[in-house]
């Protein structure tokens, strides 16, 4: 399926910045307790777990939530980096909508004062509280993580949050140091803890306050992990031996990829055992050894995650919430683990802007827990391994994490907000994204093809904004006032397509006649996305090899 002819032009009619689908606000009928919500927020997460059919990663616990929920194969970020992707999905708005492209302005006064999910909920009579890094800190959330308009009580944040950039990794020559790979003794780091540990803590707390309270609550907790550092207890280490540690099936920068493209992964290049690889800017690889350590630290740093959501979700069997609380975990964007020779995130590849997204509803996506059964016991991944799980109900359809809002709102019975107008700046509250609710329905998806819809007819967008051409050292995070192009990006199921235009940061408006670079990759033939026909397809001269 290639993308139509002056297709640009189409994108810009349709108004990235909005998007909206027009669908039926099917409400949820409200039978018995209003429903509680979890959202769990994971920083910097691939989907390489268990249930997504990675064998490598031991994450037994999330696999264990995924048997119970309805899991989303193909679910995308609006942008790979974490303030504007927390912002986009918080307030179910784009990127071109919240204006917020970097980390340097907050939406309500630059953009418009909109509404945000939390926001949303307490206005609905929840109590609405806040753990860890759920908006990102600073001028993106106002310095206060949107308090109080988000939440009753204020944020809460680890101690312990402030040592993650410090020098506490220790060295083979026993000195500390700020190191991207940062394995420690717990009774070795400063308060002898680690913030998503202090999260964990912090969360069961307010669960168990709420048991006690007669107001549905709405609980977000936002994990570090595995974000870098990869600052992890030690021991998680001996999960994955570096001698079982592959390397990217793809681990060169493509021939063909627009320079304009190319993430030059300068903050991974900015810790100390890095640049003490002294590695080429910007296309430089990393040596062999080197990545597979870095590959086996972020498996590590997704297990210790895995085991604080373990302990989290068992609590919710330990105070018999478990049937009236709705669980929802995602993160805000991938990471390339040396695929096309990158490192982090900050582009439009599926690698970066593919999530993890799965919701567990009390009597829909899993049968309401007996008396006394436990839905989520806590499971050791050095314990064999646990055994695996696979995904209760899964879709392959495309969603965006701009549809959190509207399927929250659905499936706590609250009104939906209506689609956005063109544009929507002053309105304080609609949404972007598409209601996924069709996808909880009771019957079968697989057997009923209405219900299951056209999976051709769904679409991701991303986007990515550059400061230049080729590779510079703000390339991975411009300011507003140094972005020249930005790179828009469709994904359907059968290819992704992004056009590198330029971009006037002063009125925030992309000139789509004004075209740097494009990248087409159809996903049957090319599923890692290495080989760009974009070049061929303005001649008609494509491949058969690489043809759909």
């Amino acid at each position: 399926m290639m993308p139509p002819p002056g297709w640009p032009l189409l994108w810009l009619g349709l108004g990235l910045g909005s998007c909206a689908v027009l669908e039926s606000a099917e409400q949820v009928n409200s039978t018995t307790d209003t429903l509680n919500v979890l959202l769990i927020i994971v920083d910097d997460l691939r989907p390489s777990l268990g249930c997504y059919g990675d064998k490598q990663v031991k994450s037994p616990n999330i696999d264990q939530l995924a048997s119970h929920s309805l899991l989303f194969q193909n679910a995308f970020a609006q942008q790979a980096v974490c303030a504007p992707s927390r912002v986009s999905f918080l307030t179910g708005r784009r990127p071109d909508t919240t204006r917020l492209y970097d980390f340097n302005s907050y939406w309500r006064v630059h953009a418009g004062n909109f509404s945000t999910i939390p926001q949303y909920f307490k206005e609905n009579g929840y109590v609405t509280m806040s753990v860890g890094k759920v908006f990102h800190p600073g001028i993106s959330s106002n310095h206060s993580d949107d308090s109080p308009y988000s939440w009753s009580f204020p944020p809460y944040h680890p101690s312990s949050e402030k040592y993650e950039n410090t020098k506490t990794c220790r060295g083979k020559d026993g000195e500390l140091h700020a190191n991207l790979i940062c394995p420690v003794d717990m009774v070795d780091v400063p308060e002898g803890t680690l913030p998503d540990k202090q999260s964990t803590e912090q969360a069961i707390r307010l669960l168990e306050k709420m048991k006690r309270s007669a107001r549905p609550f709405f609980l977000a907790v936002g994990y570090h992990k595995p974000h870098i550092p990869f600052r992890y207890p030690k021991e998680f280490q001996k999960l994955y031996p570096l001698e079982n540690i592959t390397l990217a099936p793809d681990p060169e920068v493509p021939d063909g990829l627009p320079a304009v493209a190319y993430n030059p992964w300068m903050d991974i290049r900015q810790r100390e055992d890095v640049q003490a690889l002294n590695i080429s800017v910007p296309y430089g690889p990393i040596p062999v050894d080197f990545q597979r350590n870095i590959r086996q630290s972020y498996f590590a740093s997704v297990s210790y995650l895995d085991t604080q959501v373990g302990h989290l979700l068992s609590t919710l069997d330990d105070l018999q919430l478990t049937n009236n609380t709705l669980v929802v975990f995602t993160s805000d964007h991938g990471w390339a683990l040396g695929e096309h020779g990158e490192w982090a995130k900050y582009s439009n590849f599926d690698v970066t802007t593919r999530v993890p997204l799965m919701f567990y509803v009390p009597g829909r996506t899993a049968s309401f827990p007996e008396a006394g059964e436990m839905l989520f016991p806590y499971l050791d991944p050095f314990d064999s391994v646990s055994h695996l799980m696979e995904a209760g109900r899964q879709t392959l359809d495309l969603v965006e994490l701009v549809s959190l809002f509207p399927t929250l709102a659905s499936l706590a019975g609250l009104r939906v907000p209506p689609p956005c107008p063109v544009p929507s700046f002053h309105v304080e509250l609609c949404r972007e994204g598409e209601n996924l609710l069709k996808h909880f329905r009771s019957h079968d998806l697989e057997e009923d093809p209405e219900l299951r819809g056209n999976p051709r007819e769904s679409v991701a967008y991303s986007q990515y904004p550059r400061p230049a051409d080729s590779p510079q050292w703000n390339s991975d995070k411009p300011s507003l006032k140094d972005i020249k192009i930005m790179g828009y990006s469709i994904r359907t199921v059968d290819y992704r397509y992004t056009v590198w235009v330029g971009f006037d940061p002063g009125e925030f408006l992309a000139n789509f006649s004004d075209i740097h670079a494009g990248e087409l990759y159809f996903v049957d033939s090319d599923p890692l996305q290495d080989h760009n026909i974009y070049n061929y397809s303005q001649h008609g001269e494509i491949p058969p090899s690489l043809m759909p």
